[in-house]
């Protein structure tokens, strides 16, 4: 155990370890729950929202199932499994209630400096991936969830969808997509720091930037946090009766710091990704969605390529990508010992067994990570026939860490996707993996609360005012028809957003 003595010590009822959607997210549900909460927050950046939160480090989509074709893959038998995506879907229904409740009550400004309407479509040639397209969008459109998604085979058609992605094209290529007007392009760093700023200014939160955690320790009841300046190099320790690790790729460290038995044997993956940026203000404007295409094979998810309308500080942008890396750092502004210093004797099996499974996915990182910039171009020409390279530039994305948990068959598994994890006395909780995270983040937090405050998320106090914040607490947006699509219209009126 880590030494404090004759160091300052502060003394808060929660501590939240990373200045990201997440933290800012947990902090405005227990703010609202329990006004009184002492609250301190550590970034180890100079700024909110430098990492995975950061609008340049994520593709921004408000990630619902709409066009992502990972979430809807095809079974032995030919058919189309889309329970994944009504979950995601529903999740994103309910991220869109708190953000609309924050909105009216002054937690931001306009909405459209966070969310905008954008068409959300799927793109696929050949034969083989048009009948899966066909039939994917035959399966969906049965959810009341996804039921005004277009499909449509007509090169004329998608020639006025996707003028880009169509002109220059084979008439003869057999070409599909599908389209539904209610995507979203969400910029997370703008809502994490609307958030962080409402909860500073007179609510009982303290934000501390430059300050790294670098030891967990248990006395009593309390959790011992050292605490390093990064500014002046001083150590100082914090009492917390409650942690939260929401650091990104950087909570496997501290969660494996915590030495809780529920973290024993977890491993992370990174996965690091660079984006081609258009700066030609003329392409830009003819191009108005979120495209996305089917995924390599052994590719990890957050490496689906997709040609992107983005709004970032009010300019529309054009992004395509991303391309995937490998780097082992956990944080895009982290250490490369990141990877090595995770390994321990608890979570060295998973980590071996998860590799042996995963050959597919290390040759496809060694592939893009050898890539030229003439590959990583012609990937382009794929979705942008008359592109030209003079009107892009490569910039680097966020640095994602997947999963890696135990596995009694296998010794470990990569799982893509969000993890919590959390103490059985539910003292400290951390959030690991990636997508579809920052868009499910509501829904993410309040698994953590159910977890972690189970008795006050059953008092009458907190569920009243949960069914404030979350109208629709307690129901399934994904088997109620009515339900869902009031909630709908309630949400994107207030929002701002096309339905």
């Amino acid at each position: 155990m880590a030494t404090y003595e004759n160091l300052p010590a502060s003394e808060y009822d929660v501590v939240l370890i990373g200045a990201g959607i997440m933290s800012a997210t947990l902090g405005v549900f227990l703010k609202e729950l329990q006004p009184n909460l002492r609250i301190g927050v550590f970034e180890r950046l100079d700024r909110i929202a430098g990492e995975s939160s950061d609008a340049w480090n994520n593709a921004g989509t408000g990630h619902s199932a709409l066009c992502e074709l990972n979430y809807t893959p095809e079974l032995a038998d030919g058919t189309i499994d889309i329970s994944k995506a009504l979950k995601i879907a529903e999740t994103f229904e309910v991220s869109k209630q708190l953000w609309s409740y924050l909105l009216r009550h002054g937690y931001m400004g306009a909405a459209s400096d966070f969310i905008n309407s954008t068409p959300h479509m799927s793109f696929v040639w050949g034969v083989e991936n048009v009948a899966y397209l066909r039939k994917r969008h035959a399966a969906m459109i049965q959810s009341h969830l996804f039921r005004s998604m277009e499909f449509s085979t007509d090169h004329e058609v998608l020639r006025q969808w996707i003028p880009l992605i169509m002109e220059g094209r084979d008439p003869a290529q057999p070409v599909a997509a599908t389209r539904i007007t209610i995507g979203t392009d969400v910029n997370f760093g703008v809502l994490t720091r609307s958030l962080f700023r409402h909860l500073s200014e007179g609510h009982g939160t303290e934000v501390n930037l430059n300050r790294e955690v670098h030891h967990i320790d248990r006395l009593d009841d309390y959790w011992h946090l050292g605490i390093r300046d990064l500014s002046t190099h001083e150590d100082h320790h914090v009492l917390a009766r409650f942690v939260f690790i929401g650091a990104g790729g950087g909570s496997l460290p501290l969660l494996e710091k915590s030495h809780i038995d529920e973290g024993k044997g977890f491993g992370g993956f990174p996965v690091s990704g660079q984006w081609l940026v258009c700066h030609n203000e003329a392409v830009i404007e003819r191009h108005h969605a979120k495209v996305y295409g089917k995924a390599s094979v052994g590719s990890p998810p957050m490496s689906v390529p997709h040609l992107d309308t983005r709004v970032i500080d009010g300019k529309k942008s054009l992004l395509f990508g991303p391309y995937a890396g490998f780097s082992t750092k956990f944080l895009k502004e982290g250490s490369y010992f990141d990877l090595a210093g995770s390994l321990r004797l608890d979570n060295l099996i998973p980590m071996l067994g998860a590799g042996a499974h995963n050959l597919d996915l290390t040759k496809y990182l060694i592939e893009q990570v050898t890539q030229s910039d003439e590959d990583r171009f012609k990937a382009l020409l794929d979705y942008f026939p008359e592109a030209k390279p003079e009107d892009w530039t490569l910039a680097i994305a966020g640095q994602r860490v997947q999963v890696i948990k135990k596995d009694e068959k296998e010794g470990g598994i990569l799982e893509f996707g969000t993890e919590v994890v959390s103490a059985a006395d539910g003292s400290i909780a951390a959030l690991l993996g990636a997508s579809p995270g920052a868009s499910t983040s509501v829904s993410i937090i309040l698994n953590v609360l159910h977890r972690c405050f189970p008795e006050q998320m059953q008092s009458e106090a907190w569920l009243s005012k949960l069914k404030e914040m979350i109208p629709t607490y307690g129901q399934s947006l994904a088997h109620e028809e009515e339900l869902a699509l009031d909630t709908r219209r309630r949400t994107h009126a207030t929002l701002g957003l096309s339905l």
